[in-house]
């Protein structure tokens, strides 16, 4: 914890899927309770892209015009993000990342002193190399600092609501 003096750095991990919007309402209400600030996270993970490319599954039109959807979809999850936090007068910062989605994340806990790292719902993996390749559970692993994955969608509603 950043100086001994609590959660004030609360990093949220967004994807394009509702888990992370639960998530986000648990940093809001997080941030809210501590007096700390949010800083919200999405990567576009290019790195994915690229290997398509070379796999010739896309062209590079269509991996130009699928990274400008991620993007798009980036933006509006970030922004929904921004009205949570709004909403309840709690500070947001809001980056939208290109790359290697494990990687930026681990490295943007580091680089901004994040005190915790909140994630929405890791999903069950099928198998071993499931696990593995999961950008979700690999940053679990890999972060160097508390992560706190967030499970009780309703529990969570019902929290961010009365605060």
């Amino acid at each position: 914890m950043a100086n001994g003096h609590g959660i004030k750095t609360i990093m949220v991990f967004i994807e394009g899927n509702e888990a992370s919007l639960i998530a986000a309402q648990y940093a809001v209400s997080l941030a809210k309770l501590t007096g700390g600030e949010i800083i919200a996270v999405y990567v576009v993970d290019v790195k994915t892209l690229d290997d398509l490319l070379r796999a010739r599954i896309f062209v590079r039109m269509e991996e130009m015009d699928y990274e400008r959807d991620l993007e798009e979809d980036g933006k509006r999850y970030l922004n929904h993000v921004r009205g949570l936090a709004e909403a309840k007068g709690v500070a947001v910062t809001a980056l939208l990342e290109k790359g290697d989605v494990h990687s930026i994340v681990v490295r943007k806990v580091k680089e901004l002193g994040a005190d915790i790292l909140v994630m929405g719902e890791l999903e069950t993996p099928l198998s071993r190399r499931d696990s593995y390749y999961s950008e979700g559970e690999r940053i679990f692993r890999e972060a160097r600092c508390p992560v706190l994955v967030i499970k009780g969608d309703e529990e969570i509603r019902e929290l961010y609501d009365s605060i």
